[in-house]
């Protein structure tokens, strides 16, 4: 399975795992305010969230999505950097 999503971020991230990195990032009010779904409003709970993420395909294409977004950078903006191929400045 590796070799067939060698390129995918979320392989071998658990939903849980992407839940808590972005409650430990925004908290649960920053994530309500990304993510407009009462599961991140109303008493949220991390066993709560997943329950309903785990059912609601949408929702979690969203989070999977901020998570993405959040914590992925991509390969070109490293590319650009001053000295990001220069091995020697290190």
């Amino acid at each position: 399975m590796t070799a067939e999503q060698p390129k995918n971020p979320l392989h071998g991230v658990t939903l849980e795992a992407v839940v808590l990195a972005l409650v430990d990032h925004y908290g649960w009010d920053g994530l309500a305010d990304k993510i407009n779904i009462n599961c991140f409003k109303s008493e949220p709970s991390v066993k709560s969230s997943l329950k309903f993420l785990r059912k609601t395909s949408w929702a979690r294409e969203q989070v999977e999505a901020l998570y993405i977004s959040t914590f992925t950078v991509p390969s070109t903006v490293w590319g650009n950097l001053p000295g990001a191929n220069d091995v020697s400045s290190a």
